[in-house]
């Protein structure tokens, strides 16, 4: 079921891209709770298992749609359009309108559905939904070097590759240095 109400849907081949709604609860907990152990560093989880409940679930719902009432944040489920599974996450995060009229782009597929090419498909609808929707001038994604495969997919994507910024996220109780790509409007 996909609602009507939603202005920020973006449907690919493969996927539906779209907000969180109440009946996702089920299958948004069936994704967390059958993930296969962690695979890396960056294979990580916002949710113990005794967090996902209803009323999480709803608190979650509740201050998205806050945040994107003051167009600050934008979360997305990724949703395989044969069956409806929720496969992942995308973002844009941070949004900051005025001069700079930016946000960071970030994204999670569910270790399970790794290797398929997902990450890629789900990241161009929200760039998409980023640039036509939401009229944002530019966005932008922070990279471990470490993270080839995430690297792979901004490379993929067109985004370019600005530079390392130094110790500029706190990750796991310590600060990393992130590669910054980028993409405007116009080269989308």
């Amino acid at each position: 079921m996909i609602s009507k109400r939603l202005p920020y849907l973006k449907i690919t081949k493969r996927l539906i891209i779209r907000p969180l709604e109440l009946h996702d609860y089920e299958n948004w907990e069936q994704a967390y709770s059958c993930q296969r152990p962690v695979q890396n560093e960056w294979d990580t989880t916002n949710w113990k298992e005794s967090e996902l409940t209803l009323a999480k679930f709803k608190e979650t719902l509740k201050n998205e749609k806050k945040l994107r009432a003051q167009d600050k944040y934008y979360n997305f489920g990724v949703f395989r359009k044969d069956d409806g599974v929720l496969i992942g996450q995308v973002a844009l995060m941070d949004v900051s309108r005025g001069v700079f009229n930016n946000a960071y782009l970030g994204y999670r597929i569910f270790n399970n559905h790794w290797g398929q090419g997902y990450a890629q498909e789900a990241c161009k609808a929200a760039i998409h939904i980023a640039f036509k929707n939401i009229k944002l001038h530019r966005i932008e994604a922070g990279i471990e070097p470490k993270n080839k495969r995430s690297i792979r997919v901004a490379k993929a994507l067109g985004l370019r590759k600005e530079g390392l910024s130094k110790k500029r996220l706190l990750f796991n109780k310590k600060w990393v240095d992130l590669l910054l790509f980028a993409m405007t409007k116009e080269e989308f």
